[in-house]
């Protein structure tokens, strides 16, 4: 099955992601792991402000892009099944003490030995799957 690989867009959008990472870092001090930033602006009254910000930058600017570049959304994909992989992975961040924004990209570039060993576990764990479900299964187009 033939995939959409956009390099010119991707590499936008990875430069923006470490520029955002940095200015969230210098200015602030703070560390752009996005599942605890949003657990933080649940759970904590302090720096909630900031936080909020930061989720809903994230939310505003993938809402520009496609509504500035006219390309599609990812279609084919049933609600049920987008709420079930969006849940396990929030349990996931949960379990590994971060998500790839955090390990991925804050916690690599600090050498810290946890983001050292998360990011092939979970990258691996994110192969593994797309093989089973698209190639041996055939449930994803």
């Amino acid at each position: 099955m033939p995939t959409e690989f956009t390099p010119a867009s991707a590499l936008i959008g990875g430069v923006l992601i470490g520029v955002a990472a940095t200015l969230l870092l210098w200015s602030l001090g703070r560390i752009a792991g996005v599942s605890g930033v949003l657990t933080a602006a649940i759970e904590q009254r302090e720096g909630r402000g900031w936080r909020i910000a930061f989720l809903v930058g994230l939310v505003a600017a993938a809402g520009l892009w496609f509504a500035w570049s006219g390309a599609p959304a990812r279609t084919g994909f049933p609600a049920g099944w987008l709420a079930v992989a969006g849940l396990l992975v929030g349990a996931g961040t949960r379990i590994g003490n971060g998500c790839t924004s955090g390990h991925g990209v804050c916690g690599l570039a600090r050498w810290s030995g946890r983001s050292l060993v998360a990011v092939p576990v979970f990258m691996g764990s994110a192969a593994a799957t797309v093989y089973v479900l698209r190639h041996a299964l055939g449930w994803l187009p």
